[in-house]
């Protein structure tokens, strides 16, 4: 999905040092999103304090609410989109040649590199849609190469008694998922049954966060019930998770990004002069050059906003006091 926003703020994501296990709530601001007519779009990355979760850098959630999604051809650079539905159904179009339709429990993973173009479309008329879309940073070395697309439809289930990961990125205690991310990632729907009351295998070297997509639960001792991020720092080798009622978590993880990011409306680059470019590109003629075309829309597609009159400004994260995690 595009980050619709008329005026987005740029942003300049650097890599911090460790700071151990913390338990923060990072709380969801929500962004009119004005080509997604009635979209409400609760967005938990960036934020001021918190730019990244390892090389995760960008997280909206939609729904769970009936509406029609008619989000035209926009473009990306130097990141990989994720998108991950937990109701409805999504038509993906590319400038690769992709069209495919996402369902939940499958994955749509596209990756922009040096330039791709895209659009989503709910089927069906005002269809319950609730999905979360993401971005993934490319690192040095592959933020500038070819485009690319995949879907996977056959992801591994990691269980125990009372709750069940799906891994769309990834790897949780072996059960690896076959997507293709360039950074060690997790990227995991953890589902608990009533009760439940679980240990979650971590990898220390990673920083940790997690979304409530449903239900109520308790993360790290600390009840999880609004639509905020729960950031749980790094240096854990586990997790305890617990519901009464049942709950739906997005968990994600991965380590510590290490190049500096510059991030304004859909593009990733490492200096204000690359996201000034990729607008020019985008804006230009001859825009098909670098982002190619998205077939069956007729030329249509979603003008980029103003650059700001300003060049972009380090945005740092706050920093945090390490907390033990029960």
């Amino acid at each position: 999905m595009t980050n619709l926003e008329v005026r987005p703020v740029p942003e300049l994501c650097d890599l911090v040092p460790s700071h151990g296990p913390v338990v923060e709530l990072l709380e969801a601001r929500d962004v009119p999103l004005g080509g997604v007519r009635a979209m409400r779009v609760r967005r938990t990355l960036p934020q001021r304090a918190l730019p990244m979760v390892g090389a995760w850098c960008f997280l909206d959630e939609f729904g769970p609410q009936h509406v029609d999604m008619r989000v035209l051809p926009h473009p990306h650079t130097g990141l990989q989109t994720v998108t991950w539905p937990v109701a409805g159904e999504i038509l993906h179009r590319d400038s690769v040649g992709s069209e495919v339709v996402v369902r939940p429990g499958q994955l749509n993973l596209m990756t922009a590199g040096r330039g791709v173009s895209h659009s989503e479309f709910s089927l069906g008329t005002q269809p319950l849609l609730h999905a979360v879309q993401l971005w993934v940073a490319l690192p040095d070395g592959l933020a500038d190469d070819a485009a690319g697309f995949e879907q996977v439809s056959e992801l591994p289930v990691w269980e125990v008694p009372g709750a069940r990961a799906t891994v769309f990125v990834g790897q949780l205690d072996g059960a690896r998922s076959s997507a293709r991310v360039h950074t060690p990632l997790l990227g995991a729907e953890l589902a608990l049954d009533p009760g439940a009351d679980v240990e979650v295998p971590l990898v220390p070297g990673f920083e940790h966060a997690a979304l409530l997509l449903g239900g109520t639960a308790e993360v790290a001792g600390t009840p999880h019930t609004t639509s905020g991020l729960l950031y749980l720092g790094d240096g854990r080798d586990s997790v305890r998770v617990r519901s009464h009622d049942g709950a739906r978590l997005l968990l994600l993880g991965g380590a510590p990004f290490a190049h500096d990011l510059v991030m304004w409306w859909n593009f990733v680059g490492r200096t204000h002069a690359d996201i000034a470019q990729a607008r020019a590109d985008w804006e230009s003629a001859d825009s098909a050059a670098r982002f190619g075309v998205v077939a069956g829309h007729d030329g249509a597609r979603i003008p980029a906003p103003a650059l700001p009159n300003i060049r972009l400004q380090p945005r740092r994260r706050l920093p945090r006091t390490p907390k033990e995690h029960p």
